[in-house]
């Protein structure tokens, strides 16, 4: 049987992270999920998501801050974040580029299917690079 992956998602929204939690445990995910950005950094100090799933706007420490942690972290850097946010000025998408997110989803935008895809797509090319590091790490090993 295959490993669930692990999502984490980093959402303050009730509503919102309670329906996402619902759709991505029914999917055969294992989910973790922080209301706060603090709670976020908290969670990655013992864990290492497959995909984490990030809010801007959150109370405390926001999602700019975590996700520019997460990407200065040599143990968590090539964990792939979604942002998924109201922001959508270019300034705000921009700067979640610059910062290294994989995709930035304007909530307004969406359903959750979407998300669920999204997240799906990245851990899909995910499974689909690692042969391909594996493959030429035996080469470099070999010659």
């Amino acid at each position: 049987m295959a490993s669930r992956n692990n999502i984490l998602v980093v959402e303050d929204d009730k509503l919102l992270s309670d329906l996402l939690l619902r759709k991505l445990g029914g999917s055969s995910y294992y989910v973790m999920h922080a209301r706060t950005g603090e709670e976020a950094l908290e969670i990655l100090k013992d864990n290492k998501p497959d995909v984490i799933l990030l809010d801007i706007l959150l109370p405390g420490v926001d999602g700019f801050e975590v996700l520019r942690q997460v990407k200065s972290s040599p143990i968590l850097k090539q964990i792939p974040v979604i942002v998924l946010s109201n922001l959508g000025q270019e300034s705000d998408l921009e700067k979640g580029k610059e910062l290294g997110a994989k995709k930035f989803l304007i909530k307004a935008t969406l359903t959750l299917d979407d998300v669920v895809r999204t997240i799906e797509s990245e851990l899909s090319a995910q499974s689909e690079e690692m042969p391909a590091e594996t493959d030429s790490k035996a080469l470099r090993d070999s010659a």
